[in-house]
């Protein structure tokens, strides 16, 4: 009566045999892997918070069976003496493509995760279209890739073709090196978080607006003046800008004026106060302040400074504050002076006068 290792040492010694004992255990371990996948891997990534093990489960639950059987497959065609035929080459090619469907598979679904719960919240437009654009190139890449593993297994020298497409590269990166420089600051500003959509911005350039649009490669912004500005992102990537909506939409407004030397300043502090605290959008907290900030050629400089609860009111109160201001200390008999200057001129006789 053979025994048990008899009967496996006759099983190994027979390739046939052998290729059928690993094609069935390999059909058992997928069959297990699968299982432990969709029993264990599953409950536990639901425990979690984020999304992303999620998806790497459920796509590997659909695919981890071929890949398995696939690699067994490979293993148990190596003891065959024509293993270097075209049957390893159509293997070997199966195995890339496998491989490069869950490639694409887990890039797909990452781009329906981001798209759904991550770009659905911005209202920018710009990663609605990154993230499509960036799946696209992902995938061409997984499939430029394996095109090449599929050459290497039917030993096929790509290397003209590796040089032609590098050249190529080259040029055509030097054609588009503004639009994808555009494309990536978007990127940048809304991973930065820089700006949003409703954000009211002013550039070191000069330009100040509301943020209508992040788009692929410009930025809309309208300006008070009813115009639309399209600037191009990659300069907005790297402008400096003062957003006015941080940390939260409260803004001060500051309005200078001068009084006559003579004046007493204290008096100024009050009369302004009393004048700016009656307008109806500015804050008593932080509360408004009167400040004595120069004494210049020909008048007290003066600075009044207050808060107001949104950024879209602070153009309208600050005219508001002109008003009360120059009513306010014409009322107190407080003058603002017009700018003067002396000029002092000397006759022939030594005598000077004053002009």
């Amino acid at each position: 009566m053979q025994t048990l290792s008899e009967y496996f040492n006759y099983i190994m010694g027979n390739i046939y045999l052998r290729f059928i004992f690993i094609l069935v255990i390999t059909l058992v371990a997928a069959f297990l892997v699968k299982l432990i996948v969709k029993q264990v891997l599953k409950p536990l990534a639901k425990k979690t918070k984020t999304k992303i093990d999620d998806i790497l489960v459920n796509t590997l639950s659909t695919m981890i069976f071929y890949v398995i059987f696939a690699l067994g497959f490979k293993i148990g065609f190596q003891h065959f003496e024509f293993k270097s035929s075209i049957y390893n080459s159509i293997i070997d090619t199966v195995l890339v493509i496998i491989v490069c469907v869950l490639l694409t598979r887990i890039i797909k679904n990452f781009a329906e995760y981001w798209q759904r719960d991550w770009a659905a919240k911005t209202a920018s437009t710009a990663d609605d279209r990154l993230i499509p654009l960036a799946e696209k190139v992902m995938k061409v890449v997984i499939v430029v890739l394996g095109i090449i593993f599929i050459f290497d297994s039917w030993s096929i020298d790509i290397s003209p073709l590796l040089a032609t497409a590098g050249i190529a590269g080259l040029a055509v990166s030097f054609a588009v090196k503004d639009s994808l420089a555009n494309m990536l600051g978007g990127l940048q500003l809304v991973l930065d978080k820089t700006f949003k959509v409703g954000d009211k911005i002013k550039l070191e350039s000069g330009e100040m607006g509301v943020v209508q649009d992040i788009g692929l490669r410009s930025t809309k912004l309208k300006t008070y003046d009813n115009e639309v500005i399209y600037i191009p992102n990659g300069f907005m990537a790297n402008a400096k800008i003062k957003n006015y909506t941080v940390p939260d939409l409260t803004l001060r407004v500051n309005v200078e004026f001068g009084v006559e030397y003579g004046s007493d300043p204290e008096e100024v502090r009050k009369v302004v106060l009393e004048a700016i605290k009656g307008i109806e959008n500015v804050l008593e907290a932080p509360a408004p302040v009167v400040s004595f900030i120069n004494m210049s050629d020909f008048s007290l400089d003066f600075v009044a400074r207050a808060w107001v609860e949104n950024y879209g009111d602070a153009y309208s109160t600050k005219l508001l504050m002109i008003d009360v201001i120059y009513y306010s200390l014409n009322k107190a008999g407080i003058g603002i002076p017009f700018p003067t200057q002396t000029i002092y001129t000397k006759s022939e006789d030594g005598d000077k006068n004053a002009r």
